[in-house]
């Protein structure tokens, strides 16, 4: 089985600590998290170094990882002091990890310091390394998935991808048109990368207001690199409705599917910038990891990232700007497409950009299961396509010789296709601005009508209809996928024309409805389809409600076009009629002078003269409501610019407002502020004014004292120093007196020591002291054996409480046995008595039956013998005892023995009078004696 490229682990490597208190009470434990999943380390000692020496892994493939890095996810490490006692765990500080800067590298260790560290002395720190690495191991899960381990060696050839460098790299192959990724014997197929900058949104945004947006000589493109190739979009010159075709760059790739994967995987994002010359305004990535999904068959589907991404202004330019809502983000729709070459297209220079024009050929498109690249692209060729057939301009040819027509020999022809319908469809309400059916003029009611509030009212000259030519199945996408937008304008003499709201209209309802059979004017039957509704119109900024608009809608199709060939004329109505042959006859005075050939053609021409006359002026008022309506679009357009700029300046002034209020109510708190710090300055400037006169006259005051008191003191001194004088020259004396005397001592020491060490007791004085030296040295020896001592008796006293558990857990045990034994003893003992007490109803059965036996024999006998010698005297005795007798001797001894069984089990003392036994014994002792009662 092939490894998961696009599966990695994010292996944290925690190695060892420094700076930590030694603790023994105490134990380390470092606990990570990410995207709300916590690892742990197996707890270390507390001391100055712990050394951990423990891997922490996360499993996540490209595309997770590529998103935790754009929200910028951390790791986080915390580090507990856990007591060994209570088992409480203390936090003593963590560490922030950067998730963007984990690489596939491996990167030498390094120290990270904690952050609010408990311990504020020292500066605890952990040596830590970071490493990407591919998940090799198999597709199922495990219980231990987050824990990062090699995968075993894999039997047979080794993979296509374990073959390959570690960095790959695209070259250009310029003769063949292609780019080759990867070596050239295992690359074999083809594929297509497509990269499709399709739409722009809020572009003015990344505009400062002191620029202005449509100035002279600007033009707008947007760049991107592809493979090494700069590619560069059409430039536009209006940022608020930014006016490009989406435009498609491929490159051809040869390489296999696993390689290509493996490519993409390793690639950067695709950069888009918006640029104005050579300055950049906004750029996006785009991320690629998608396209590397081994889940994507590319074999029978392409694999696309596509959407609306959001352009960032550079610092610089970030700087200048306010934040900008979520409504008011200025985006660019791309789409990036990879694919499977199906059809070997013609060789170009790989990264040109293809021109946007419609008569190009149209790349291969990917199969019906595909994804689309992109809906802005689709409904351009859409209506390209549905342009094409309803009427563009085509070249100029001229009419065919002999033939005379009412259309200028200049108009321009346009080809049907042989399956291309004739549709009519109708609209009645109201309608302003372009036209869903390509036309440019604005389809407008007229004149304005007033609308009152809670009323409703007809529209003049609502009704519009239009003649197309299409494919049915392009009609049908069309109207499934584009609303018709229908805008309703205030108009007033006193100002300009204002958009009330739009109403949008969805034509799939008209599609749905009933079909009526209907006759066209060629003969042919067709079909027409009614829709009617109401819909509401709504406001742009806030949508809300404002007015209702009804609407009736009619799509008639006609059935197939006849004409391939369809001449356009400026003139609203087309006339053309086929040329007869003029056979000219001579005159015949009996005829009427209208009524000759000559005075027809003459009529013809003027006619005819008349007609180009009317074509003339229709040409001219066309081309005056042209310039009329260009004119319009450009003050619209304008418009549109100052009502941008108004709205954005607008906004920035708001901001600069608020600030402005919050610097102002800042101001107005300070100033009120410094007003009664002030007249608090004033009062304490008072308060010390009088304070300080009270204390200088004080000090005065003080000072006069302490003047009195120093010449006193002085005096007392003078005094005392005469008084010292005369006692220093008595102690002088004393001193000379007292050392005359110290070396008379001296001298008598001297010679008693000189005596004293002759003497046997300085030796013993020696001895004495060699004798403390070991007493202190013994007392050492003694003190470090008490506590091995104490060492032991605790190590001893946690065997003892060992071996007192496992004297407990052998005595539970034997207990347990003993109830074992115990119950199967009891059990052993009542099958015992059963058994027993079977043998002895048995037994009284006999004797009853011998007995019954007597009796019947004694009766036979006695009416054998007659009444006579039943009176004659007593019933002679039978040998041995009565039967009464011999039951109740039996009855004794079954009592007895019961009895004698109960006291047995009671004197053992394993059994209480409360056991089932002994309770079955009494049971059994009292039917005893109820039945010898009886």
């Amino acid at each position: 089985m092939a490894a998961k490229t696009d599966q990695l682990l994010i292996v944290v490597s925690i190695l060892e600590g420094r700076h930590f208190p030694k603790n023994p009470r105490l134990s380390l434990m470092v606990q990570a998290s990410f995207d709300g999943e916590q690892l742990a380390t197996d707890p270390v000692e507390h001391r100055e170094q712990p050394q951990f020496s423990t891997e922490l892994a996360w499993e996540l493939d490209r595309r997770t990882l590529h998103q935790h890095r754009l929200q910028r996810t951390p790791i986080k490490l915390q580090c507990f002091a856990i007591d060994s006692v209570s088992r409480r765990r203390e936090s003593v500080g963590y560490i922030v990890l950067d998730l963007r800067s984990v690489q596939e590298v491996k990167q030498e260790p390094r120290w990270y310091p904690l952050l609010s560290s408990k311990y504020t002395k020292q500066r605890p720190a952990l040596l830590l390394s970071m490493l990407l690495e591919k998940d090799t191991k198999p597709s199922e899960p495990s219980p231990d998935r987050f824990k990062a381990k090699k995968a075993p060696p894999r039997q047979g050839s080794p993979a296509v991808t374990d073959l390959l460098p570690e960095q790959l790299e695209a070259t250009l192959i310029p003769d063949q048109g292609y780019h080759q990724v990867g070596p050239a014997d295992l690359c074999s197929d083809m594929f297509v990368l497509s990269v499709t900058v399709a739409f722009a949104t809020k572009l003015e945004q990344l505009i400062p207001s002191t620029m202005k947006l449509s100035a002279e000589g600007s033009e707008f493109f947007f760049y991107y690199s592809l493979l090494s190739n700069d590619i560069t979009s059409e430039p536009f010159h209006n940022l608020l409705s930014p006016d490009f075709e989406p435009e498609r760059a491929s490159v051809r790739i040869r390489s296999s599917k696993q390689i290509l994967q493996a490519f993409l995987s390793q690639q950067p994002g695709l950069e888009i910038h918006l640029c104005c010359g050579n300055h950049s305004l906004g750029s996006t990535d785009v991320s690629l990891s998608a396209l590397s999904n081994v889940s994507v068959d590319l074999e029978t589907k392409a694999a696309t990232v596509e959407g609306a991404f959001i352009l960032v202004p550079p610092k610089r330019i970030k700087q200048t700007l306010p934040a900008l809502p979520a409504d008011l983000q200025p985006t660019v729709g791309v789409a990036v497409t990879l694919r499977r070459e199906e059809v070997k297209p013609q060789v170009h220079t790989p990264g040109k950009r293809k021109p946007p024009a419609s008569s190009s050929p149209a790349p291969p498109l990917p199969p019906a299961s595909s994804h689309t690249e992109s809906e802005a692209e689709s409904l351009l060729e859409e209506l390209r396509h549905r342009e094409d057939l309803a009427g563009e301009a085509g070249n100029v040819t001229p009419a065919a010789e002999g033939a005379a027509s009412s259309v200028s020999v200049s108009a321009p022809k346009v080809s049907i296709p042989s399956s291309a319908h004739h549709f009519c469809f109708s609209w009645t309400s109201a309608a302003s601005g372009t036209s869903f059916f390509g036309s440019a003029a604005p389809i407008m009611t007229n004149p304005p009508v007033e609308l009152q509030r809670n009323t409703e009212v007809s529209l003049p000259q609502s009704y519009c209809a239009f003649d197309f030519a299409a494919l049915p199945q392009q009609l049908q996408d069309t109207f499934l996928r584009v609303p018709l937008v229908v805008e309703v304008w205030h108009r007033d003499s006193t100002c300009r024309d204002q958009l009330i709201g739009r109403a949008s209209v969805q034509l799939s309802h008209l599609l749905r409805s009933e079909k009526s059979p209907v006759m066209a004017s060629t003969g042919e039957e067709g079909w027409r389809q009614t829709h009617q509704d109401r819909i509401p119109v709504v406001t742009s900024h806030p949508a809300e409600k404002v007015a209702e608009l009804s609407y009736v809608a009619t799509l008639e199709d006609l059935g197939l076009v006849r004409a391939r060939e369809v001449i356009v004329s400026d003139s609203s109505q087309v006339r053309q009629e086929c040329n007869k042959p003029a056979n000219l006859a001579p005159l015949d005075p009996t005829v009427a002078p209208r009524d000759t050939l000559e005075y027809r053609t003459a009529l013809e021409l003027e006619l005819w003269k008349e007609e180009q006359e009317d074509l003339f002026d229709d040409q001219l008022r066309k081309k005056e409501l042209s310039h009329m309506q260009a004119l319009a679009e450009e003050w619209r357009r304008r418009d549109r610019e100052r009502e941008a700029l108004v709205k954005k300046k607008e906004v920035e002034y708001n901001v600069l407002e608020e600030q402005l209020q919050k610097t102002l109510s800042d101001l107005e708190r300070r100033e009120k502020q410094m007003a009664e710090a002030e007249l608090e300055t004033q009062r304490l400037q008072r308060e010390l004014r009088a304070e300080h006169d009270l204390t200088q006259r004080e000090l005065q005051e003080s000072s006069r004292r302490l003047q009195q008191d120093f010449d006193h003191r002085a005096a007392l001194e003078r005094e005392r120093v005469r008084l010292m004088e005369e006692e220093r020259g008595r102690l002088l004396q004393q001193i000379a007196d007292g050392e005359s005397r110290y070396k008379q001592l001296e001298k008598e020491f001297q010679l008693y020591r000189e005596q004293q060490n002759v003497r046997p007791e300085f030796r013993l004085q020696s001895e004495i002291n060699l004798l403390t030296l070991e007493k202190v040295e013994l007392e050492r020896k003694l003190e470090s054996t008490t506590k091995s001592k104490l060492h032991y008796k605790q190590q001893w006293g946690r065997a003892l409480k060992e071996l007192a558990r496992f004297k407990q857990r052998e005595q539970e045990n034997a207990m347990t046995r003993l109830k074992k034994q115990q119950a199967e003893l009891e059990a052993m003992r009542l099958r015992y008595l059963a058994t027993e007490q079977k043998e002895a109803v048995q037994q009284d059965r006999q004797e009853l039956d011998d007995i019954r036996n007597e009796l019947n024999r004694l009766k036979q006998q006695e009416d054998r013998l007659g009444p006579t010698s039943s009176l004659s005297g007593p019933a002679p005795s039978l040998s041995g005892p009565a039967p009464s007798q011999t039951v109740n001797e039996s009855a004794d001894e079954h009592l007895a023995r019961l009895l004698e069984e109960r006291d047995t089990l009671l004197r053992t003392g394993v059994y209480t009078h409360e056991d089932r036994i002994i309770a079955e014994l009494n049971r059994q002792i009292q039917e005893a004696m109820r039945d010898r009662n009886l």
